[in-house]
């Protein structure tokens, strides 16, 4: 090879190394950009008139069905790395009993908290079992009366067995 193609070799494996570098960002939710005023007015807005300009609601109250959620979120990946959250909005706005807006309010990534979950675990009754005592635990363990022995037990094949 000539020093010219292994040039451009070297470069072209360079280019294609740079490449899967570059994050990847991906927009859920409602796209507009933080500090943008989505023009909603107190006391004179109503859910018509919201649902026109934004659209139906990313979801509204659990227990309130007075309040609209309006939530958009970017998050980043880079190459093999766990995504992160690189921005967030949630629009929050609440209606009176008539429809119309009465209060709006703006949250961030900086509003948000950090949940931790619980890991607990349900213990099962019993004790845990190695792969041999699962594959020859019941070899040899079955009554013999059950294949035509005196006794008359149920869960037999067919049930129980009556006295003739």
């Amino acid at each position: 090879m000539n020093r010219s193609v292994r040039l451009s070799v070297v470069l072209l494996a360079c280019a294609i190394g740079l490449t899967a570098c570059n994050p990847v960002l991906r927009t859920h939710g409602h796209r507009y950009t933080l500090g943008e005023e989505p023009n909603i007015q107190v006391d004179e807005d109503t859910r018509v008139s919201v649902v026109q300009r934004l659209g139906s609601p990313s979801t509204s109250g659990t227990f309130e069905d007075d309040i609209w959620y309006y939530i958009s979120s970017t998050r980043e990946s880079l190459a093999y790395l766990r995504s992160s959250t690189r921005d967030r909005r949630i629009l929050a706005i609440r209606f009176d009993p008539d429809g119309v807006v009465e209060e709006v309010l703006e949250y961030g990534l900086d509003d948000g908290r950090i949940v931790s979950y619980a890991s607990r675990e349900t213990p099962t009754r019993g004790r845990e079992l190695s792969l041999i005592e699962q594959l020859l635990g019941n070899v040899g363990t079955l009554p013999n009366e059950q294949f035509g022995g005196e006794q008359n037990l149920p869960g037999g094949a067919g049930g129980p067995r009556r006295d003739q």
